[in-house]
């Protein structure tokens, strides 16, 4: 099938606000025993911030005010529960973690009229109220129930220090309170994940240690005339979120990319349908990992460009003389009635912020729990750790910091994305002092995690919770002034397309006066001054003998 075909009806579909990425891995399928989930905050022009709720006691008919996560409009509010858990980010303080990806699905079940609950206040009553991920989808799904759920279609990674879950939401339609969802688990030894499509297909009933969902989604999806198969073909995937070009060349693809780095099995094969070429072989929910993984791991993944495969985008013209591989938004666009559209990688420019959650069950929780966090695309920006212990987090990821309308340097989303920013157009030039910056900075952190963590063992819970806040915190500032130091490198040292000259220690090379040594100026790449050649030779050929 020629994918192009399919392209006009991707202007009649509405994509989610939240194009988002969750990469998921079992604690048997990791290298240290840790349940590892990410999730990239990739919603256009958002501030990122770490959000932070304390634990709490609540007197009876206290009332909890919900929020929508996107817009913060208020929605209403519901009954307090008696006690409330520490939530930092996405993270309880029992190791509790809920990631999302929206899928959308379909428009009409979408409940406008009653439904109280979006997926993001559902997510952080859920990470107050819930000790494990189990219990989660019981408060979830009960929660939807009683108030209504009125998003699009969402995935949701629901994880604990023992196992990790997908659950799958979506309404049943304007006025009609409730969702419609299904929930598997995902082995031990696998590793999975989702990017804004569906992935849950075939249910298994009579089995509730690997797959839970709504007791009617079945007579529902035949009465709405969605399914009329078997009950043992049914499919929540492809009945509440079918196919289509978009779904698989924008969402899919990145799972593809996951599996095509680290599964056991070739993922060749699977390559036709993640181009968007054929809905046919569709991916696995899950595959076994060729070698177990580390956070490093998932945090590289999170960089992810399509590298070494036939979606990669620094070598074509959207790539620029640069080799950027990022892509200007929207993902679609026309030229003379003709549609069109680029790439959509893990790694990309408007993510607002990225989590690496790591829960460890060997650990007490005030210790095993940590929240691996950067406030911009993961490949522009370090991951430092904040403990799902914190008593406060870190100054330059705190929402009260600045905004999306006012730029501070104590802000981790502002610094970084001034860095981020000043980079994409020269990416080839400038991303190197970037990349060694943060991996340095990442391989201190990972060099002091044992001797602290070995540290606050010999602590009592309090004492522990205090010192990991600080090593948080300081961990967060030396980033910090790194980050603001290296802004000023780039701009002093890269300005007007040029380069200043240093000498091996970086030291700026200087005249015996004082003065800079003559720059640096290495124009476009070998690569683009041939194109130059080859498309504009008539315009710009130097007349021979001048």
């Amino acid at each position: 099938m020629n994918y192009l075909k399919l392209i006009p009806l991707l202007l009649l579909i509405a994509q989610p606000a939240r194009p988002c990425t969750n990469l998921i891995v079992g604690r048997k399928a990791s290298a240290d025993g840790s349940v590892i989930v990410s999730y990239s905050c990739d919603d256009y022009g958002a501030y990122g911030f770490m959000n932070y709720l304390p634990h709490a006691k609540h007197p009876k008919g206290t009332m909890r005010p919900l929020y929508h996560y996107e817009t913060n409009n208020y929605l209403g509010e519901i009954p307090e529960a008696p006690e409330t858990y520490q939530v930092v980010g996405l993270m309880n303080e029992h190791q509790l973690t809920i990631h999302e990806t929206t899928f959308g699905g379909r428009e009409e079940l979408v409940d406008t009229l009653t439904g109280l609950f979006d997926y993001g206040s559902l997510m952080y009553v859920t990470l107050q109220r819930a000790r494990n991920a189990r219990e989660a989808i019981q408060v979830m799904t009960r929660l939807v129930a009683d108030y209504g759920y009125g998003s699009e279609g969402e995935s949701f990674t629901i994880a604990d220090p023992q196992e990790v879950w997908i659950l799958e939401m979506t309404g049943r339609g304007p006025g009609h309170k409730g969702a419609l969802w299904a929930a598997v688990r995902i082995p031990d030894d696998c590793i999975s994940a989702h990017a804004n499509q569906s992935r849950i297909r075939h249910l298994t009933p009579d089995d509730p240690d690997n797959c839970l969902y709504s007791p009617d989604i079945i007579t529902f999806a035949r009465q709405q005339g969605y399914y009329t198969g078997t009950d043992a073909d049914f499919s929540f995937a492809d009945t509440f979120a079918p196919l289509d070009f978009g779904a698989l060349r924008f969402c899919e693809a990145r799972v593809w990319s996951f599996y095509n780095r680290w599964a056991a099995e070739d993922m060749q094969p699977y390559l036709p349908y993640a181009m968007g070429e054929t809905t046919q072989n569709p991916l696995p929910l899950y595959v076994r990992p060729r070698a177990l993984l580390s956070v490093t791991d998932i945090q590289t993944m999170m960089r992810d460009h399509y590298e070494g495969t036939p979606l990669a985008i620094t070598d074509d013209i959207g790539a620029g003389p640069w080799q950027m591989p990022y892509r200007p938004t929207p993902l679609r666009f026309e030229v003379d009635g003709k549609a069109y559209f680029n790439e959509r990688p893990i790694s990309t420019q408007q993510t607002a912020n990225v989590y690496v959650s790591q829960m460890r069950s060997w650990l007490p929780s005030h210790i095993g729990g940590i929240v691996w966090f950067a406030n911009d695309d993961a490949n522009m920006a370090p991951f430092t750790p904040v403990y799902c212990s914190a008593l406060t987090i870190p100054r330059c990821y705190d929402v009260t910091t600045a905004d999306t309308f006012h730029f501070s340097t104590a802000s981790a989303y502002w610094v970084q994305n001034w860095v981020s920013n000043m980079v994409y157009p020269r990416y080839s030039v400038l991303f190197p002092e970037v990349e060694a910056t943060r991996n340095r900075l990442e391989a201190d952190l990972r060099s002091l995690q044992d001797t602290t963590e070995q540290q606050a063992l010999a602590m009592t819970p309090a004492q522990a919770a205090q010192f990991l806040t600080d090593y948080s915190q300081r961990a967060a500032q030396n980033m910090m002034y790194q980050w603001n130091e290296l802004a000023q490198r780039i701009i002093v040292r890269y300005n007007d397309m040029a380069v200043k000259r240093t000498d091996p220690d970086g030291h700026y090379l200087q005249t015996a006066g004082g003065n800079q040594q003559p720059v640096e100026r290495p124009g476009y790449p070998e690569p683009y001054r041939r194109r130059i050649a080859a498309e504009d030779a008539q315009r710009y050929a130097v007349p021979q003998g001048q």
